[in-house]
């Protein structure tokens, strides 16, 4: 290495040039190349069996995720100027080319199946809208008596209805999510308009991402610039840190782009992370840089680089390669958007550490050592007194920091047993916010926004067309309509053919029931197969009736919601299976549910594997087992404390808080290697565990307090988010790092002292 430091300090210059040169490489590629992934599908593991089998069902039963338009009117929907506005946006919303005209449900759009002298005819409830108050309560009387429309297109008390477009695959853009929104805003007045459905969720999160990020970004940089001026006291020090994490942050989403890797919504706090932990190594090799200067005032600017560079490489390179390995875990999650954060996280980690250890001298000895005043050290001498007190008090008090350890991990761990998953993408969002209240509202007046869909399956052909197995279907639909109160309604192949008993019996509700023999269902489906219009039956049963799709709606779309209806579903699973009916689930529901379990999945093998990696790299690295074990002790309790407070205060586990662990692992373990490695210098120096102690506090627990200082502050800024999980992560992250700090500080110290690291016991 000492070769390599001698080219560093001989070419400064030529090092500033083409560390410029590639970052405007990687600058220009990313402007050129950078995209957003808004579907939210793209999140997930397509080889997945859940989602494999989802997909298919999709396709046999036409499953698309729609945009609901609500149109409330508080005198009633039934009148000419607001029924004029649902055939209108009906029309224009069928013209869209993303929108496939059978795919449009409206009270202008939907058909009435009703009886006739000649069997059943199927037709639309108004071509015109109604002229006079006799038509208009004829439309009204239609649609109450016809319980496939009414409270599904019409709410009870008939102040609102619904518009619900289906949207075909790969076709929602940000540029068709604000054509929606301002097509809707033209139908304001006196109507109140609302918006809703996955894909607007969509649209919004890829609306308010990036500009998420383009707020916390600035707002980072200046409150990081702050602390590092109050910790490193000079203005070319904290401008030459600040520049290797700008750098970096260039890199790496220069390489995103340059490998066409999409930007997800997680992706976006890359910068403000790269920013927080990237300035660690700059302020180790400025803390160092002071101390040697403090100690050596007459030396050279060379001499001091080299004793930089020298002394702190080996730390610098091993506290970034383990933070990276803590980042390279989240690969083993499925989740797309987990995987790419933790590689291309692990890769600005690293291009941190090689910007450090190549910009930071460069600069150093282009423009100068950074202007410290070494005298009239009172402030210093009062640090020094501080930690060297930590020091001495910890080891006389080894006993009641064992005994706080020991009661905090056990709180943390009864609160570890109250973690739950969310599989929600609306709790995202704040609870005024616009997107939310339009949720609440519509999950008000009807069955649900969210859906979980239920595919039966059977061997035998026509086996739904026999009553024994669509009773038990309608069964199965009353009681978890009854049963639970998330549900709010449910759809499915008894649906038509309730309607169609009755409607042949003369609108008679006795007969609002499935009929009772096979061939009476086959005749209907035969009469409305015969209708002319019969595509929407194919949403809700194949062709040779073989398999069935059954719709529950509901009010809410986290996991708590989707698990309870599953569990519910599956106890009328042993009498279906009787009759010959397997059962499965599909739908954007239930893979957002399978995605959170792979999220929890994922994030119990990055812990696993990362503390393992990270105890071999540390035993490795120290020469030392017991060192490495120790090492990983701050980490381990700091993940510990984190997941116990997400279950104490109701946090849930999601895309974004599953980050936690890792990081957690990534950024607390750069204060064990600083701190051991420094350790074992100064015990090969001094042979005084006590003496060795204060002078590793007095060093590296100087600028691990510094470190943690800036991380935190940095991690605060996620606080101003738009997005809650972004804040919780946010003071998460930050009191991950002050558990880090704090169990470095004590009871790493502790046990490196009680086992006697680097020592003989003739040396105590």
């Amino acid at each position: 290495m000492k070769k390599f430091f001698k080219y560093v300090l001989k070419y400064p210059k030529l090092i500033l040039i083409l560390s410029l040169i590639i970052t405007i490489a990687f600058f220009v590629v990313m402007r050129q190349n950078t995209s957003m992934e808004t579907d939210l599908d793209d999140y997930m593991p397509q080889d997945h069996p859940a989602f494999i089998y989802s997909n298919q069902a999709e396709e046999w039963f036409n499953i698309q995720d729609g945009i609901i338009i609500a149109i409330e009117n508080s005198k009633g929907v039934y009148n000419q100027s607001t029924l004029e506005k649902v055939k209108s946006l009906t029309k224009k919303l069928q013209s869209m080319e993303e929108i496939d005209k059978d795919d449009v449900k409206s009270l202008y759009s939907s058909d009435n199946i009703v009886g006739t002298e000649f069997g059943l005819d199927v037709k639309p409830f108004f071509k015109k809208v109604p002229q006079n108050h006799e038509e208009m309560i004829t439309l009204r009387n239609n649609v109450r008596d016809n319980e496939m429309v009414y409270e599904r297109l019409v709410n009870k008390d008939e102040t609102v209805t619904l518009i619900i477009a289906e949207i075909g695959e790969d076709t929602f853009s940000q540029e068709l999510y604000h054509r929606l929104l301002n097509l809707v805003e033209e139908y304001e007045n006196p109507e109140n308009l609302y918006v809703a459905g996955r894909p607007i969720v969509e649209g919004t999160m890829a609306y308010l991402g990036p500009r998420d990020m383009q707020r916390m970004v600035p707002l980072v940089i200046i409150i990081i610039i702050i602390v590092l001026l109050l910790v490193q006291r000079s203005i070319k020090a904290a401008g030459f840190t600040l520049l290797v994490v700008f750098f970096s942050v260039i890199w790496t989403f220069g390489l995103m782009a340059s490998l066409k890797i999409p930007i997800y919504a997680v992706s976006t706090m890359i910068p403000v992370m790269l920013i927080a932990i990237g300035v660690a190594d700059g302020i180790h090799l400025y803390s160092h840089l002071h101390i040697f200067m403090k100690n050596n005032p007459q030396a050279d600017r060379k001499t001091a680089v080299f004793d930089m560079l020298n002394e702190m490489w080996k730390p610098v390179v091993m506290t970034s390669v383990t933070t990276a390995v803590g980042f390279i875990s989240l690969l083993t999650s499925e989740v797309f958007p987990i995987k790419y954060f933790g590689l291309f996280t692990a890769f600005g980690v690293l291009s941190a550490m090689l910007l450090s250890l190549l910009l930071i001298p460069a600069g150093l000895l282009t423009f100068g050592l950074p202007g410290w005043k070494i005298k009239n050290s009172n402030v210093r001498k009062n640090e020094n007194k501080f930690l060297s007190a930590i020091a001495h008090l910890v080891i006389k008090r080894k006993y009641i920091t064992l005994i706080l350890t020991a009661l905090i991990i056990g709180v943390s761990i009864y609160g570890m047993t109250n973690v739950w998953i969310n599989s929600s993408f609306l709790d995202k969002f704040e609870k005024d916010s616009d997107i939310v209240k339009t949720d609440t509202f519509i999950n008000k007046h009807f069955g649900g926004t969210s859906t979980l869909n239920v595919i039966l399956d059977s061997e035998e052909p026509d086996a739904f067309k026999k009553p024994k197995i669509l009773k038990k279907i309608d069964e199965m639909q009353a009681d978890v309509e009854s049963s639970l109160t998330i549900v709010g309604n449910s759809f499915s192949l008894t649906d038509y053919l309730k309607r169609m008993n009755k409607v042949m019996h003369s609108d008679s509700a006795r007969y609002n029931v499935i009929p009772q023999n096979k061939e009476l269902v086959a005749q209907y489906l035969l009469l409305y197969e015969m209708s002319g219009d019969p595509e929407n039956l194919w949403e809700v049963v194949d062709y040779n009736y073989q398999k069935a799709n059954v719709t529950f709606q509901l009010k809410s779309d986290n996991s708590i919601a989707l698990n309870s209806s599953i569990d519910r579903i599956k106890e009328h699973l042993p009498e279906l299976k009787k009759m010959g009916v397997s059962v499965n689930f599909a739908g954007s529901g239930y893979k957002g549910l399978v995605f959170t379990d792979l999220i929890l999945e994922g994030q119990i093998k990055s812990i696993l594997i990362s503390l393992i990696i990270v105890i071999i790299l540390l035993s490795l690295m120290f020469k030392n087992i017991k060192a490495g074990l120790i090492g990983v002790v701050p980490i381990t309790i700091t993940a510990m404390i984190s997941f116990g407070v997400m279950g104490l205060l109701n946090i849930p586990l999601s895309t974004t808080t599953a980050l936690l662990s890792s990081i957690a692992i990534g950024i607390g373990i750069d204060y064990a290697v600083h701190f051991i490695e420094r350790y074992k210098i100064y015990a090969t120096e001094t042979r005084d565990p006590q003496l060795t102690g204060q002078k590793t506090m007095r060093h590296s627990g100087r600028a691990i307090l510094f470190n943690a200082m800036v991380v935190i502050a940095g991690f605060l800024v996620l606080l101003a988010s738009v997005f809650p999980p972004n804040r919780s992560l946010g003071a998460l992250v930050s009191m991950n790092m002050f558990t880090s700090l704090v169990g470095t500080l004590t009871i790493m110290f502790l046990l490196l002292h009680i086992f006697n690291v680097y020592f003989k016991e003739d040396d105590k």
